[in-house]
């Protein structure tokens, strides 16, 4: 089949660049919690992106426990700022 072989992080899809983007201003790289549009972020590709690299866990948010804060890693910046 040849070809150059994939990079086990892949690409992110364009919703996870978005997402990714919008902490590339944030102080510490600070990921949003909501959308746009007011939206909880989807939890999967919070930790889709989490399993790549792109983002880690900041701190836990004591009032939801169930909500993930992230920034971005240093993996995390390049792949915003690409594409």
């Amino acid at each position: 089949m040849g070809g150059a072989a994939k990079s086990v992080k892949g690409a992110p899809t364009s919703a996870q660049r978005a997402w990714l983007r919008r902490g590339l201003d944030q102080p510490g790289g600070k990921l949003p919690l909501f959308d746009r549009n007011g939206q909880r972020v989807n939890a999967r590709m919070v930790r889709a992106c989490m399993d790549r690299g792109w983002a880690e866990p900041w701190f836990e948010n004591p009032l939801k426990p169930d909500m993930l804060v992230c920034k971005l890693t240093d993996d995390g910046r390049k792949v915003a700022g690409t594409g």
